[in-house]
């Protein structure tokens, strides 16, 4: 081995080092501040545009930024821009083209919040003397006032860069045209089951630099675009290691990023995924503060055009193989024979009428062969028996009469339903771990369908020891659940 080859391996170590010291220094005090910067109005996921307003009010009101009406939604609601700095170089950042994707949308506003404090004075001053920083933090107003994906028209706002049938879509298209911005930020939340590719880990953030071609070329705009990602990557494993994804990169002539990138922008995509106990994705959003700011700190210093565009094919895919709950090798009699079985449980979300809030509706998702999949929670259940709940013998009064019953008992005794005699409309759900039922309401014969709702008890030597109740593992003897919710059924 020649000294020249020695000493090129030694330069790009040092500089690997260099490039790590650099990123660990300020993400390390990002993350360790984050309280004092996190915006404390915005605190849930099913935030509106009226909750913005004031927040915007504020910034238009101070004089470090500038803050410009830049369209309207179907509805009327208005788009906002708010911009700081005096850089040559724009970034643009964009949240919640789809109404019901609002991680970012928080975030972006902890970050101005960030922008607007002298703490970081050195830091600060570099990225404003060298960027123009641009935020677009609620594309959708009409489909986030609803927590739906698409607009009020129901055009998914990302596959409208070709028509631009939506005004937010002209609005898009336009700022980013009048800025001409050298970065873009196309900032989404994905499914909380996908994980990173053969990993249980959930792909908590996931990245793409889409290609601006169905050859998917690499050229400066795009291989810019994924030196950011491969330094976001690395800060991202420091605090959720192995829980990034990377998005197939196949070509979308429809979509926004795909556009944007081939029309000069480097763009980066950021899909905000699951994080276990993080249900209204608070750590997420986190991450997103301290991996976005670290990036805009990259690009205002120029550093990451040092890192080697070979890093970015090393993040793993993204896959799509996660549960709620699994349950392994479950003991299932059907038609006099034994089976063994595999359980996937999803606990999709059904919004409250003021979608303000929600409850979950659990439904099986697979079963059989499960090996290459994972849960969130996973309960090995072999030795385990499936058994059909019952229906307890006594009518109830009234809801307000179930206080006195002892759910745990009734589960024990092999009861999932319990009828009550008035129910009111307005209650959606069962706060306890049985299911409620109306007078008039049959409860089906039991099977193990994918579509149903996972409802039964788990048996060993002939004792309940576990209930499944609304996809929600309950322990009989422990005590032990993450149980939120069952149903009504009237």
């Amino acid at each position: 081995m020649t000294n020249k080859y020695l000493n090129t391996i030694l330069f790009l170590f040092v500089l690997n080092s260099c490039l790590y010291a650099q990123t660990s220094d300020i993400t390390n005090s990002l993350y360790e501040t984050y309280e004092s910067y996190k915006e404390p109005t915005l605190n849930k996921r099913r935030i509106k545009h009226h909750d913005l307003a004031p927040l915007i009010d504020k910034y238009k009101k101070n004089p470090k930024f500038d803050v410009a009406t830049v369209g309207s939604s179907i509805e009327g609601r208005t788009l906002s821009l708010i911009s700081i700095g005096s850089g040559e170089t724009d970034v643009f950042l964009w949240s919640q083209m789809h109404g019901n994707e609002p991680t970012a949308t928080q975030a972006i506003f902890d970050i101005l919040n960030f922008l607007d404090r002298d703490d970081f004075e050195n830091e600060i001053t570099e990225i404003l003397k060298n960027l123009r920083l641009h935020f677009l933090p609620m594309l959708n107003p009409d489909g986030a006032e609803v927590f739906q994906r698409r607009n009020t028209l129901g055009v998914d706002i990302n596959r409208d860069a070709l028509r631009l049938q939506s005004p937010e879509s002209r609005t898009l298209k336009g700022v980013r045209d009048s800025l001409n911005a050298n970065f873009g930020f196309n900032l989404h939340d994905q499914s909380t089951y996908y994980n990173a590719e053969r990993t249980s880990k959930p792909a908590t953030i996931s990245y793409l630099a889409p290609p601006f071609n169905y050859e998917k070329e690499i050229n400066e705009v795009r291989g810019n675009a994924m030196k950011v990602i491969v330094y976001m990557n690395n800060i991202i494993q420091k605090y959720a290691p192995g829980q990034v994804g990377r998005y197939s990169d196949d070509f979308e002539p429809r979509a926004f990023g795909d556009n944007i990138q081939k029309w000069g922008t480097s763009t980066i995509l950021i899909e905000s995924g699951g994080y276990p106990g993080d249900v209204e994705k608070q750590e997420i959003r986190k991450l997103n503060y301290v991996s976005i700011l670290s990036a805009i700190y990259t690009i205002a210093n120029g550093k990451y055009r040092d890192i080697a565009l070979e890093e970015y094919e090393k993040i793993p895919q993204n896959d799509r193989k996660l549960f709620d709950l699994k349950i392994e090798g479950v003991s299932y009699k059907l038609m006099g024979s034994e089976y063994i079985l595999d359980l996937g449980i999803q606990r999709p979300e059904v919004d409250l009428p003021d979608h303000n809030d929600f409850w979950y509706s659990s439904r099986i998702i697979d079963q059989g062969d499960l090996s290459t999949y994972y849960g969130y929670k996973t309960f090995n259940a072999k030795g385990y028996r499936i058994k059909p709940g019952k229906v307890y013998p006594k009518t109830i009064k009234s809801l307000k009469a179930l206080d006195k019953m002892d759910p745990k008992e009734l589960l024990k005794s092999g009861y999932t339903y319990v009828r009550v005699e008035q129910l009111e409309e307005d209650i959606l759900n069962s706060p306890i771990p049985l299911h409620i039922i109306s007078t008039a309401y049959k409860v089906p014969d039991f099977s193990l369908t994918v579509g149903k709702n996972p409802t039964f008890l788990l048996t060993k030597d002939q004792k309940i020891e576990k209930a499944v109740i609304n996809g929600f593992l309950i322990d009989l003897v422990t005590g032990k659940s993450d149980f939120v919710n069952a149903m009504i059924y009237k």
